[in-house]
């Protein structure tokens, strides 16, 4: 095999303020949903593995929450989890949204990445996400911005939702891996464990519709899973209980809406993206619990896994 031909593998880590396309990104180069998505701010809270695998590369893609100005013990966390990702990986793709202007939060995680870059050469690549939400002439404007904003080892556009150049992406990419057998059987499209993805699905329904501050205050913990005895081979059936912990009594009857009618919705949601990952019916179970300031508190925190 030459040199142009030589397999590369390794890992590639998407930053960016919260709201930047990433768990978008992740998904569309990944061909599947492995990290979930929201218009919410702060959806992301675990490094998140995507793994695409071709007959030349294979990315590694650990999507990680969104940078930003922390206000409490968990946004303090979940920065230092970024950075903490920042320092093992071979790549990063800086995503900007092009609908936004390059702002106070893309200039402090630029700064961030500065550093890096002397200290451990890590190539950095600028992606102008959602690039088909502006015109032409607001793209090239963006791109300049970009540009100004620092020394970066590539800029390229691209549309995750709309698929134009997303393979373009991935192939800017997998050129700064290093050369390397696959890492991961080339089935295999992310490495959470299935009790993390079910608990990324929960939150996902339940972040949709809700008021702006309900996603800081949102956690989600499975409790169990419970295959249903006495069931036909063919036809199994699994309990699956899960807590949805908030802050405030308020927050609860946002969540579980008049009636019940919210929690329902979450449920029903929920339920379908469970029942394709595990591959049959579940019953599932929601619990709505009140975690008073849960993300001030070390002892919860650690408890829900962050």
């Amino acid at each position: 095999m030459s040199d142009e031909q030589a397999y590369r593998a390794g890992f590639v880590s998407l930053v960016g303020r919260p709201n930047a396309g990433k768990s978008t990104l992740t998904n569309a180069l990944v061909g599947s949903k492995v990290a979930i998505t929201s218009s919410k701010p702060q959806t992301t809270r675990h490094a998140i593995r995507g793994i695409r695998t071709t007959e030349r590369s294979q990315l590694i893609l650990v999507d990680t929450p969104g940078l930003h100005r922390p206000r409490s013990l968990l946004g303090q966390r979940l920065n230092d989890l970024v950075r903490e990702t920042l320092l093992s990986v071979d790549v990063i793709g800086f995503c900007l949204p092009s609908d936004q202007r390059v702002g106070p939060g893309d200039t402090f995680i630029a700064r961030d990445l500065g550093d890096l870059h002397r200290v451990r050469k890590v190539p950095v690549v600028a992606i102008a996400t959602k690039s088909d939400a502006v015109s032409r002439d607001r793209l090239a404007e963006h791109l300049v911005a970009i540009d100004q904003l620092g020394d970066w080892d590539a800029i390229i556009p691209c549309s995750a939702t709309g698929g134009e150049q997303v393979e373009e992406v991935a192939e800017l990419l997998a050129s700064y891996l290093p050369e390397s057998p696959p890492l991961y059987p080339a089935d295999q499209i992310t490495d959470e464990s299935t009790l993390v993805q079910i608990a990324e699905l929960v939150r996902e329904a339940a972040l949709e519709g809700v008021r702006d501050e309900l996603p800081h205050s949102l956690a989600v913990q499975v409790e169990e899973i419970v295959p249903r005895e006495d069931r036909p081979e063919d036809a199994p059936l699994s309990d699956v209980r899960v807590n949805v912990f908030v802050e405030r009594s308020s927050q609860k009857a946002i969540i579980i809406g008049r009636g019940g009618s919210r929690l329902r919705e979450v449920g029903t949601e929920a339920r379908r993206g469970i029942e394709e990952l595990l591959g049959h019916r579940v019953h599932l179970d929601l619990h709505v619990k009140v975690a008073k300031d849960w993300q001030r508190d070390p002892k919860a925190l650690d408890r829900l896994g962050f």
